[in-house]
């Protein structure tokens, strides 16, 4: 179950919503409360509930331990000091993600270098790990610090396991979310969240359905394992992932917040048009910015910051993407795309120190082509495949000789476009012109406000809903015509 799905959208969102405010109107508090956090398990085990007992697990093993950590807490009391008890539990966190995410990882690494035949384990990594383990251990961070200030059971598991950022994120802080737990203000349906809920939803589920999986088409084909590539193919390919990875995961972020909403919850916002952005640092400002904001909170800063030398300060950062990178997945390619966006960051400090400027056009292109570089580098199912893309994007004797991107039966709502250019174009032009149209749609896309500004900028009017409608109909249209893809972060 999925937030583009039929199911999702139409039977469990308005269940659980009806019967959360029902139990408020009652006066039922803490059973609406009990009741989200069933609703929001319910959603998990949904995908597998052999992964149920980790995530309690995990609830009740962080949340004594932050109640022990906390400076001002009458509760548990172990007998180590504060800092050895965050060290261990931070260990065991890190530890249990370790061993799901990445054990097989070092064992291929160590079977390589030392020519041992380590068996690989069966492991299946449990959806959101990665998510619900980053942001707990944030909240022992806090409790250590003595900046959360609440340590109610009820509401800490809803902190954790709130279905709209419980599988993709965002990443939140306690300290953000708990006061609107505990708020009164939030027990009562308010109807200007709904409305702003349910258009901000309906543009990320636009965003997912309509966008994010079209572009998939050229995107999949393109990155297969062996593919080959010319000057088009291979352009086509890369733009199509730079625009799939945004249009997906903004969209996913959009629909949590969207769903959030509804609850009067806000979450935090996850994506501010980064791909308007004129360098790499102003990148990371807008991308993943939760992501970014705990690298920066949670290790960049521990490392030193930007308080030393410069040598450190460019160590620094090349250290926290790289980690970054590998947080993504159990991939040299993730590293090396860590490391790529590393060094960027460490020439763009060289770069301003120095007082040296860009025209605003050419910071924006050289941004964008970077990013989009890299993207190949994030995708990709191995180097050779990075590098035969790679080379096709200035393969320039190519030019004169273009060919069909993807076969034409790969299509989803696109190849109704497709068929209809059919009757008048050749196979090959016909599947082009459509991947095209879609790059060039996608540019003018990024260069529009964006959901967030669209959803709190002035009023919800009337063609503001019906705007909504509009993108809402045609999405959910479509989902019953095709079956729409899993969010992209789901696999981090």
């Amino acid at each position: 179950m999925v937030f583009s799905s039929p199911t999702f959208i139409l039977l469990y969102l308005p269940i659980v919503f009806l019967v959360y405010f029902l139990l408020n109107k009652r006066r039922l508090i803490l059973a609406g409360k009990c009741w989200l956090v069933a609703a929001s398990l319910f959603f998990y085990g949904y995908w597998s509930v052999a992964y149920l007992p980790l995530l309690l697990g995990s609830i009740f093993f962080n949340f004594m331990v932050g109640s022990a950590l906390s400076p001002a807490t009458t509760g548990l009391r172990l007998k180590l000091s504060r800092k050895t008890i965050l060290t261990l539990s931070i260990g065991v966190n890190l530890g249990l993600l370790g061993y799901f995410k990445y054990a097989n990882f070092f064992i291929e690494n160590i079977n390589s270098l030392s020519n041992s035949h380590i068996e690989l384990q069966q492991i299946i990594l449990p959806l959101g790990i990665s998510f619900y383990t980053f942001t707990q251990i944030a909240f022992l961070v806090d409790s250590y610090r003595g900046e959360a200030k609440e340590y109610d059971f009820i509401n800490y598991a809803l902190f954790v396991t709130f279905f709209p950022h419980l599988i993709a994120g965002p990443i939140l802080h306690h300290k953000e979310m708990m006061s609107q737990f505990q708020s009164r203000w939030t027990l009562a349906i308010r109807y200007r969240y709904i409305l702003m809920g349910l258009f901000i939803f309906s543009i990320g589920l636009f965003k997912k359905v309509m966008i994010a999986d079209t572009f998939a088409v050229w995107a999949d084909a393109g990155f297969q394992p062996g593919a080959q590539h010319d000057f088009y193919s291979s352009w086509a390919t890369s733009l199509s992932y730079t625009f799939q990875l945004y249009f997906d995961f903004s969209g996913y972020c959009d629909m949590a917040i969207g769903a959030a909403l509804l609850f009067n919850i806000w979450l935090p916002i996850n994506f501010n048009s980064p791909y308007k952005s004129y360098d790499i640092q102003d990148f990371w400002r807008r991308w993943h910015m939760t992501l970014s904001r705990y690298l920066r909170d949670y290790l960049y800063i521990p490392l030193g910051g930007n308080r030393c030398s410069s040598a450190r300060i460019y160590i620094n950062l090349m250290a926290t993407f790289v980690l970054g990178g590998l947080w993504h997945g159990a991939s040299w390619m993730f590293i090396i795309w860590g490391a790529l966006h590393g060094g960027a960051l460490v020439l763009h400090r060289a770069w301003k120190q120095c007082g040296m400027r860009m025209p605003t056009p050419l910071a924006w292109l050289t941004t964008f082509l970077f990013v989009n570089v890299t993207w190949v580098f994030f995708r990709a199912h191995s180097l050779d495949d990075a590098k035969r893309i790679l080379a096709g994007m200035v393969d320039f004797r190519s030019v004169a000789t273009p060919v069909e991107v993807v076969p034409t039966s790969s299509f989803a709502w696109g190849g109704v476009l497709v068929d209809h250019l059919l009757t008048v174009l050749p196979t090959g032009i016909a599947a082009n012109a459509v991947c095209y149209l879609m790059i060039a749609f996608g540019f003018i896309l990024i260069a529009q406000k964006n959901s967030f500004e669209l959803t709190t900028q002035g009023r919800i009017s009337w063609p503001k809903i019906v705007g909504m409608s509009l993108l809402f109909s045609v999405a959910i249209y479509s989902t019953s015509l095709t079956t729409s893809s899993v969010f992209l972060y789901f696999n981090f």
